[in-house]
């Protein structure tokens, strides 16, 4: 079997170490690795299958050995400035930035719902957003059999997807410490809003979730509103997603579409107080899938509650799993 050279930029973070850990747990064919971040962490040691590696400065030239795939997590700025480079040395950058998501020239996968899209990369392929990853990975069946006319999205975001400043203010506001990132204390509170606001009122978080949900399915016609919701928990998103499809469906059969469809664990048996939580992913890479119900308000209408880990299938896992349908596919030379 074939093994790849593989790079992660942006190794030192909370996703880069997650990713290392990712690749370790699925036994990615690996020749050599190189971890790279800025120069704040360059120079420190990492360990990666049993093994320390230092870990090297980013720089211009760190894409002219000889690299297969580099896995980027160190942000949308460093991805706009090095991506490209690493593009044109012959490398197939994997973006978990918000940098290419929405250029028509990058495609925008979730492997489990577009993988095909990877036949026409062009060296940089993007990472979606969190949110939108593990809600597409849903949609994608209901949307193949019943064709989706309309998405209400309610999102309950945990703190790790802001980073270590997220997860510090929920930490310290626990220990009655001020808030220093988020704009109001997360600690025993709800925050609507992640990201920054835009002039329609709505967040980017929120549009980026319109925009990339109709890339990924490939369906520009769909009406999507968003409202994202910061709430007190470390990992694991939460979403009520309402929708609205053209054909009729019986709830039985989208009970069946789920158990099958490739990344959903159905979690639904409210009689027994089963449905998906964030404490129930912690570790998983799996979207679970839950509360499954008809709305009753409007012809065709069906409600569902989704849980992921944010940080694994929303960041590092989907960022291997692209990788490893590179691999599958034979998208890569």
């Amino acid at each position: 079997m074939r093994k790849y050279n593989i790079a992660v930029a942006g190794a030192s973070g909370m996703v880069g170490r997650k990713i290392l850990e990712v690749l370790q747990q699925r036994n990615f064919p690996i020749e050599n690795f190189y971890p790279m971040a800025s120069h704040r962490s360059a120079g420190k040691h990492i360990q990666f299958c049993g093994e320390e590696y230092v870990i090297e400065e980013l720089s211009e030239t760190s894409f002219k050995k000889d690299i297969d795939i580099a896995l980027f997590s160190a942000g949308g700025a460093t991805s706009e400035r090095f991506a490209p480079i690493a593009a044109k040395d012959g490398v197939i950058v994997v973006d978990n930035s918000s940098a290419w998501r929405m250029d028509e020239k990058v495609p925008l996968i979730v492997p489990e719902v577009n993988a095909q899209d990877l036949s026409w990369h062009k060296n940089i392929i993007a990472n979606p957003n969190c949110s939108t990853i593990q809600a597409v990975v849903a949609l994608k069946p209901i949307h193949d059999a019943y064709k989706i006319k309309r998405i209400i999205y309610s999102t309950y975001q945990a703190v790790s997807g802001s980073g270590r400043g997220g997860y510090s203010d929920l930490e310290n506001g626990i220990n009655g410490e001020k808030n220093t990132f988020y704009p109001h204390p997360i600690a025993y509170n709800c925050l609507p809003h992640i990201d920054s606001f835009l002039e329609n009122g709505y967040t980017k978080e929120e549009m980026k979730m319109v925009y990339e949900t109709r890339r990924i399915l490939g369906d520009e016609t769909i009406g999507i509103t968003a409202t994202t919701v910061r709430v007190p928990v470390y990992y694991g998103h939460s979403e009520s997603i309402n929708i609205e499809t053209e054909k009729p469906f019986e709830i039985t059969d989208i009970r069946a579409l789920m158990e099958k469809a490739p990344g959903v664990t159905l979690k639904d048996d409210v009689a027994n107080n089963v449905y998906p939580m964030p404490l129930g992913c912690e570790d998983s890479d799996e979207v679970f899938v839950g509360r499954i119900r008809r709305d009753e308000s409007v012809a065709n209408g069906l409600n569902l509650w989704v849980v992921a880990n944010n940080i694994r299938k929303g960041a590092a896992t989907n960022a291997v799993q692209i990788a490893q349908a590179l691999v599958d596919g034979g998208y890569i030379q």
